[in-house]
């Protein structure tokens, strides 16, 4: 059984994934911090910082306690986090998972190879679909912890695959996206996050 059939069995038949428990009506107070980089809500405008809205809590819950804590760096949120209590980062989570995601468009000379990465993989590099974990409609999968990635900025996507390929972003359950990351090329990797941007 591949690792990544294993890490999803883990995640969902052991580990588990508890849903955020957050307020969103409180977390909409409380997003000033957040509004500079990622706009009021959630869909930044500046493409080298994600978007939040449409995420689903519990994996950006996830985030911001590792940021916070420093297993995940983000030198742009140095210290951003640190007045945050778990409750604060619950319902902050709450009020962005809440918000429609505004999506972009897939680059004409990217749409064929992303879409073949996303939908079924490239089998001989051993990479599975990027489907298997965040959904044919890039929701992905809440209650396994899994990201959306549908409408997310590309310029983002593509750098945080390029991180998880070299390792400088290890946050990644039993190191799945490090070892699908690992395999693609540069070329690739700008296909996929192309498509991922133009799907919601």
């Amino acid at each position: 059984m591949n690792k990544l059939l294993i890490g999803l069995l883990l995640t969902l038949g052991i580990t588990g994934v508890a849903n955020a428990a957050g307020d969103a009506t409180a977390g909409k107070g409380k997003t000033a911090v957040c509004a500079a980089c990622h706009s009021a809500d959630g869909n930044s405008a500046i493409a080298n910082f994600p978007k939040l809205a449409g995420q689903n809590a519990t994996y950006l819950v996830k985030q911001m306690k590792e940021i916070k804590a420093g297993t995940r760096p983000v030198v742009e949120m140095t210290g951003l986090l640190d007045n945050l209590s778990d409750q604060d980062m619950e319902d902050i989570a709450a009020y962005f998972s809440g918000n429609a995601i505004q999506g972009g468009k897939v680059a004409k000379d990217q749409l064929e190879l992303g879409q073949q990465i996303y939908r079924a993989g490239l089998a001989k590099k051993g990479i599975p679909a990027c489907t298997a974990c965040h959904a044919a409609n890039g929701k992905g999968m809440a209650a396994a912890g899994f990201p959306a990635v549908g409408g997310q900025h590309a310029a983002y996507a593509e750098k945080q695959l390029k991180d998880f390929r070299v390792g400088a972003r290890s946050n990644d359950p039993q190191a799945m996206m490090r070892d699908i990351a690992a395999k693609l090329s540069d070329v690739e990797i700008k296909a996929v996050s192309s498509y991922v941007q133009g799907l919601y």
